[in-house]
């Protein structure tokens, strides 16, 4: 916090203009309580840790993720414009492909971790009611009412690489910070994409290049063949598996990006410590919040042919390889794929992301309550329904994945994380003593101050 206006606000961080925020950001990393044993930066902070108060943790929560209004889906909803792909017209701090929100957060601090509710998550009511609670600033109750306790401790990966890299073992998990792990959901908007990137107007034909090229389940849908899906490579429109896959983790790490830039601006305008850190292993992160995990032997995760597959297994080098399969706790669901075994088969699974976009309260419902149109029922009974072709070619596609590789995504769990991000109260001393005064903007060097007024007694 900045300015004395500052210092009266109940919302940290309220006073700070987007402009300060933009020039001012900076990673800053050692805080109260921290430690560098050795270089040329070696420093012992004298002071204890300090945890963020609820108040400030609330704050970077709604930052990170809250819930802000209505989107306005403002698209061509005549037939073949492509406007039935959105999935959700509820908004948040950043923006998400089909209004999905495909990136969920954990929270973790020293004294227990949870998981934040996305939209699709609350009823029409409980959405409107946190609307307007956002309207009024009221981030703390925001925060109790949208996080699920998952352990009364912090969730902690090995601090060694590769769970962690090198460089940033020293501030791993370290007392009196918070982390805040953002969880990449890929499977619905994979889902939802194929059933617009597999209709009459886009046509698109996707081959699987682990099989040697062949049609990913689509060959009786290829123009070719009397279908609809342009299987002619002079077309510009046969892809495979890997490039729809990887644009569908781009999509959605472009999403993350876009919650670690809300976090680290939010961090700089309440006057906090703040860095991205990594979260890019497989299991690190999933194995540390209690994720049910699948197992499957490496051959069959990599897709190798059934050649290397026997001599993989003769020689004993077809090792397990664990991939995230959902995060549940006491009985209860909260992150779960679009994929067996949640679903008793991919077909229903598509089916029920169809149910999620036209079945009733879905989100073109038109009775839901969440549109934002002034008459909605006339929108929604507007908006073109998935043709049975589209449908149809989507199941296609997402059962030879299935049957073949027994997973879905192919080349990726169904949930991934890459980066999270650590906050923390700074040592100013630290700064004071190692950088020079016009490296540190005037707002900087106050924060310090503040920082220095608010640390315990040193120990």
């Amino acid at each position: 916090m900045n300015s004395s206006e500052e210092e009266n606000s109940s919302v940290p961080g309220k006073n700070y203009s987007l402009l300060a925020a933009l020039r001012n950001r900076r990673s800053r990393r050692f805080g109260l309580g921290m430690q560098i044993d050795g270089g040329p930066l070696a420093h012992k902070s004298r002071f204890a840790p300090k945890p963020l108060s609820e108040k400030e943790e609330a704050a970077l929560a709604f930052a990170a993720c809250g819930i802000t209004g209505y989107a306005l889906a403002d698209l061509c909803y005549a037939p073949g414009a492509g406007a039935n792909i959105m999935a959700g017209l509820v908004g948040r701090t950043f923006a998400g492909g089909d209004a999905i929100h495909s990136v969920a957060l954990a929270v973790t601090n020293d004294e227990a971790t949870w998981l934040m509710k996305r939209p699709r998550d609350f009823s029409g009511d409980d959405l409107k009611e946190l609307i307007e609670k956002a309207r009024a600033d009221e981030f703390t109750e925001i925060y109790q009412r949208s996080r699920v306790v998952l352990d009364k401790h912090r969730a902690r990966t090995p601090s060694e690489p590769l769970f962690n890299i090198n460089v940033n073992r020293w501030s791993a998990h370290a007392p009196g910070t918070t982390s805040f792990v953002p969880i990449n959901d890929l499977t619905l908007l994979y889902i939802n994409g194929l059933l617009n990137v597999l209709d009459e107007t886009t046509g698109a034909f996707i081959l699987d290049e682990r099989a040697g090229f062949r049609p990913a389940g689509l060959g009786r849908f290829a123009r070719s063949k009397g279908g609809h899906l342009e299987d002619d490579p002079a077309g510009g429109r046969v892809i495979t598996t890997k490039h729809v896959e990887l644009m569908v983790a781009e999509f959605v790490a472009v999403e993350q990006g876009m919650m670690l830039q809300n976090l680290a601006l939010m961090t700089q305008a309440m006057g906090l410590g703040g860095f991205p850190s990594f979260a890019n292993h497989e299991t690190g992160w999933f194995d540390a919040l209690g994720f049910r995990m699948q197992t499957m032997p490496a051959s069959r995760y990599f897709g190798v042919n059934w050649l290397a597959r026997s001599a993989l297994r003769i020689l004993g080098k077809d090792l397990p390889v664990s991939l995230p399969l959902a995060l549940e706790r006491d009985g209860a669901l909260l992150l779960k794929p679009f994929c067996p075994p949640f679903f008793p088969t991919m077909r229903a699974a598509v089916e029920a992301v169809l149910e999620l976009k036209f079945g009733a309260g879905g989100v073109f419902d038109g009775k839901n309550g969440i549109a934002p149109w002034k008459d909605s029922q006339r929108v929604c009974d507007g908006v073109p329904r998935i043709s049975d072709v589209a449908f149809e070619a989507t199941v296609a596609y997402c059962e030879y994945l299935w049957e073949r590789y027994r997973r879905f995504p192919v080349h990726v769990g169904p949930f991934r994380t890459v980066l999270g991000f650590q906050a923390m109260h700074l040592d100013a001393e630290f700064y004071e003593k190692f950088y020079r005064e016009d490296a540190l903007s005037a707002a900087q060097r106050e924060d310090f101050e503040k920082t220095r007024r608010g640390a315990d007694m040193p120990r």
